[in-house]
């Protein structure tokens, strides 16, 4: 049986037709389920020229007996024909090709298909694929594969360009897979590839004991040679080529390891080469240079550490000391750090080799400041048993990241109340006149200060107001004219204050394991320590001078923090926060609050180190005595104020290791985009009159190893 869709150029309404036409023999069923029409062994021929993609799209959910749903996106006309009858699946797989030709795909959304652009296939397909499961044809899937033996992220960079443009292949390094988004035949095609690149690598590794040479100085070397061999044009594939060279200084020997037998050769030929005892025994004199140690520090606790242990030292019968013949015959090395690596001359030598020589051990250890290096001789047991020490002192040492946090919130609140009288009694032109008065009030609440600016007129209250002379709050007087001027009978003062404070301080600073760092933010305050006034013999002219000392004012934070084991990181802080406070004769008063404590906490946890939680409350009543204890009558001639202070200090710490480069990265990019997302929010804003200017910004971190 073949069912033969008529041609319907440009035309919708004769597809609509075509379509009700094929309705007819094809009763509707239930979703997945094909019409009773077009079963699998039926054959139909396709004959769409420049049709409506909509209109094809029914004809072909018809077909297939599902259900297919257009994005109001996808438009445009399509064109599908074939010259021989083909099977409803071959004509379904026939219309995804020209869609996928046009920009757009099929995608499985929650068991319904959906026509939208290629584009947005990728986010909204929720079809998902297994390791194992393979689905052909142009649908858009996702699809998980689980690896057993190869990187993720070293598939992505082979995989992506085999992936469309428009889709996704993404590495789960958590669980080792990749999560790859493409159409169903691409997809079943990467997995092919991905199946042939995930395999055991078949790694050989061989110990080669070493007979002259340090293992240490030769691992870095037969590296170095190895990597250069397989970088160059035409190299044997002998040596490099992911091969890793690691020294074992337990048994003083070379581990090799290497991709295939061939390689593992080549580099175990060119170790037993570069074995070979030195060309000069006789001034066995080595340079050993450091990657992270201090030179100087390091140098001590050589010294220290083979000091009394001469046993491997000796190389004679007699035990006599092997630095006696080698020292004397050496020039003195100079030492003096401004000479760069020193100067290796009888003549201008400052400190001679035998200076720095340990007899018991036969050897000695001098370091070099300038290139960070330390200078060994000392016979080939003695010099090994060094090199242990310094390779395993010479590692990378971890960082701290101290976050320091200092709450300080201060409330107040007062209130005050007072009347004050106070009269003159007598006539103009009397020699002597009497007065009387309270007087309550202190500074600009004082009726004597007050009736001082009255007297002055109008410039004099102005002056008092400008000079804080006036009393606070609301007052209540009453003027009384006294001559040609106005006194102050009575002043009611009330006033009622309220204020308060918040102040977050965070402090933070980096510093190796074991090393002591210290931040301030502040000013630097001169104090008035003494003064002098000198008389000369001559003229009685003196010459007077002051000392004076200044001190750090402001923010202190020191921490010397040591790391444990399990990530305990043991500090010795110092937390300073100081102000300057009110003058006294002497100088400034200066408020200060410090901590100073030795705390373990584990990494990444914050810790409380201290604080103080503090209430105050005074009050205080002054009047007339008799009067002022009348009931209600005697508010008339007293003053009373009241004032609570509140004020709360917390100071927390968290420390955070940083025991490699991917760790600094990480806390560098995020305090980066932290104070950079800052500075932006604090961008002038556009203006109508004044020209936008634009306030410095700090440009994008730029893109380091870790990225």
């Amino acid at each position: 049986m073949t069912i033969h869709f008529a041609p319907t150029p440009l035309r919708a309404a004769a597809l609509a037709v075509l379509m009700s036409a094929s309705a007819v023999g094809m009763p509707a069923l239930a979703q997945g389920n094909r019409p009773a029409g077009v079963r699998a062994d039926t054959q139909v021929t396709l004959n769409f020229v420049n049709a409506e993609i909509d209109a094809v799209t029914r004809a072909m959910a018809a077909m297939q007996g599902k259900t297919i749903v257009v994005d109001p996106r996808v438009k445009g006309q399509i064109t599908l024909y074939s010259d021989q009858p083909l099977r409803p699946a071959e004509a379904y797989a026939q219309y995804l090709s020209a869609l996928r030709g046009l920009g757009f795909a099929v995608i499985d959304a929650a068991g319904l298909l959906k026509v939208v652009p290629e584009s947005e296939a990728k986010v909204q397909a929720t079809g998902v694929l297994l390791d194992g499961q393979r689905v052909k044809g142009d649908l858009i899937l996702t699809q998980v594969f689980s690896l057993k033996h190869e990187n993720a992220n070293n598939l992505v960079a082979v995989l992506r360009p085999l992936v469309n443009v428009n889709n996704t292949i993404n590495a789960n390094p958590g669980n080792n897979s990749l999560v790859i988004t493409d159409y169903a035949d691409n997809l079943a095609r990467i997995a092919k590839i991905i199946a042939a690149l995930d395999t055991p690598a078949a790694t050989d590794i061989e110990v080669v004991p070493l007979q002259h040479t340090v293992a240490s100085d030769l691992a870095a070397l037969v590296q170095k040679l190895g990597d250069g061999a397989a970088a160059a044009p035409g190299a044997a594939a002998g040596v490099g080529g992911g091969s890793s060279v690691l020294a074992d200084p337990r048994g003083n020997a070379l581990i090799l390891r290497a991709a295939n037998p061939a390689r593992l050769l080549a580099l175990k030929a060119l170790v037993l080469k570069l074995d070979q005892p030195s060309a000069d025994a006789s001034s066995p004199i080595r340079v050993v240079h450091l990657k992270n140690a201090d030179a100087t520090k390091l140098a001590q606790v050589l010294r220290a550490a083979f000091s009394s242990n001469g046993g491997g030292a000796s190389t004679g019968s007699s035990g006599s000391n092997p630095l006696s013949s080698t020292a004397n015959n050496l020039p003195a090395v100079s030492t003096n750090p401004q000479n760069g690596a020193g100067n290796v001359a009888g003549l201008s030598a400052s400190t001679p080799v035998a200076a720095s020589a340990n007899p018991s051990t036969g050897g000695f250890v001098q370091a070099d400041p300038a290139t960070n290096s330390l200078i060994i001789t000392a016979p080939e047991p003695l010099y090994r048993q060094m090199r242990v020490v310094i390779d395993q002192l010479d590692g990378r040492r971890a960082q701290v990241f101290v976050e320091a946090m200092i709450v300080k919130l201060d409330t107040s609140k007062s209130a005050q109340f007072g009347v004050q009288w106070q009269n003159l009694f007598g006539n103009k032109g009397d020699s002597t006149i009497t007065g009387a008065g309270t007087n309550f009030g202190t500074g600009t609440s004082n009726i004597v200060n007050a009736t001082g600016a009255i007297a002055n007129g109008l410039d004099g209250i102005t002056t008092a107001v400008a000079q804080g002379g006036a009393p606070a709050g609301l007052n209540l007087g009453v003027l009384k004219k006294f001559g040609q001027y106005y006194t102050l009978g009575a002043l009611a003062n009330f006033l009622e204050q309220e204020g308060g404070g918040n102040i977050l301080s965070m402090p933070t600073l980096v510093a190796l394991d074991n090393e002591e760092a210290q931040i301030l933010v502040g000013q630097n305050v001169p104090f008035l320590t003494g003064s002098y006034a000198q008389s000369s013999g001559t003229g009685n002219t003196v010459n007077p001078f002051q000392t004076v000392e200044r001190k750090d004012v402001g923010l202190i934070l020191k921490v010397k923090s040591q790391i444990g084991e399990g990530g305990t990181v043991r500090m010795v802080v110092t937390q300073e926060l100081s102000s300057i406070g009110s003058q006294s004769a002497q100088g400034p008063i200066t408020n200060k609050t410090s901590v100073q404590t030795t705390v373990s906490v584990d990494n990444n946890d914050l810790l409380v180190l201290g604080g103080l939680m503090q209430d105050e409350y005074s009050d205080g009543n002054s009047g007339v005595p008799g009067l002022s204890k009348i009931p209600l009558l005697g508010n008339l001639f007293k003053g009373e104020n009241r004032k609570r202070t509140k004020s709360n200090l917390m100071i927390f710490l968290r420390p955070i290791v940083m025991r490699g480069s991917d760790d600094a990265n990480a806390l560098t990019l995020d305090r980066y985009q932290q104070i950079r997302a800052v500075q932006g929010e604090v961008q002038p804003a556009s203006s109508i009159v004044l020209p936008n200017t634009g306030a410095p910004l700090i440009p994008q971190r730029p893109a380091g190893k870790a990225d």
